[in-house]
């Protein structure tokens, strides 16, 4: 087992990663849903500089997933692992980030929407509420899309953890059950986004045990050819 500085700066970006992610979402005054309704301006607006650092510190989670995953790659990008790491791990970066520019649209349009509809009467704010519409629609499919390609990438990762036992099998495993079933979910339910929630938190728990695991034991490059 590899087990050095490499390892473990990559552990604890996983570790990172999750706090970020989860303590922003959980520490969070207001929660927007799939779609921004008018009511979200006023939840927002009754704390909206302390809304806005913890979207920063959601926002600022995704982005050290994907370094984790640069992290990791860099590490078992040999092979033969790397003919599906590479892959696993780009296509998981690429979601992230989507998933990244997603929430950046809904800190961005919380935030703004706030100063746009304070005072304003019930027709102007569903003017501005219909000028938002079609980008929010839009921001849905980037949701969406970033949680097939962040799955499709975990059931790549899962193929290389499990054949070449680079991390224990239960975490392999644990990786083919979230990647399979984030792209069942958004495929089955389309529309309806309350339903995956449970995901986010099992994917913060499998950051979390992918950095204990690369910190307590580093990663299995035995099959690694020179």
């Amino acid at each position: 087992m590899k087990k050095d500085f490499e390892t473990s700066f990559t552990g604890w970006a996983f570790i990172a990663a999750a706090v970020m992610l989860w303590g922003g979402w959980a520490l969070s005054s207001h929660h927007i849903g799939e779609y921004i309704v008018a009511s979200d301006f006023e939840a927002v607006g009754e704390r909206v500089w302390y809304w806005i650092w913890m979207y920063r510190v959601h926002i600022f989670g995704w982005v050290t997933m994907a370094i984790a995953m640069f992290s990791l790659v860099s590490i078992a990008s040999k092979k033969p692992f790397r003919v599906v790491m590479l892959p696993g791990a780009g296509m998981l970066i690429v979601g992230t980030f989507t998933l990244a520019i997603a929430a950046a649209f809904y800190y961005n349009f919380g935030a703004w929407g706030v100063g746009k509809t304070a005072g304003k009467s019930a027709e102007e704010i569903q003017l501005f509420m219909d000028s938002i519409l079609s980008t929010n629609q839009y921001v849905t499919c980037f949701v969406r899309f970033g949680r097939i390609f962040s799955g499709v990438g975990l059931v790549l990762l899962s193929f290389a953890f499990i054949k070449w036992k680079l991390l224990p099998v239960w975490l392999g495993g644990l990786t083919l059950l979230l990647g399979f079933s984030a792209v069942a979910l958004i495929l089955a339910i389309p529309d309806n986004f309350e339903l995956y929630k449970p995901l986010f938190h099992v994917k913060v728990i499998w950051l979390v045990m992918m950095g204990v695991t690369l910190l307590r034991q580093g990663i299995n490059l035995a099959e690694a050819e020179a």
